[in-house]
């Protein structure tokens, strides 16, 4: 079932932006890699890169999605934000 302000949550919550940039990293590195191994001599560092800052997305994803954020959790007193 979704919550009652999903809209808000996906245009305004930071969770919910870190992880689809994570998964713009995710889906770039099969295709890095296959340019890389046609066209250039791999390169483990770039490869290590793009894992780590996938990894660090995700990480980043949890960490604000246990945070406060007044344009998505609404109220201290447990209101729903509007929306619109």
């Amino acid at each position: 079932m979704l919550v009652s302000n999903w809209r808000a949550i996906l245009k305004r919550a930071w969770s919910v932006r870190l992880m689809a940039l994570a998964l713009v990293f995710i889906i770039l590195e099969p295709i890095y890699n296959f340019f890389a191994a046609t066209w250039v001599a791999k390169n483990i560092y770039i490869q290590l890169g793009m894992q780590a800052f996938t990894g660090i997305l995700a990480a980043a994803a949890i960490v604000a999605r246990i945070f406060f954020q007044q344009k998505v959790s609404g109220d201290l007193n447990g209101k729903p934000p509007t929306e619109g």
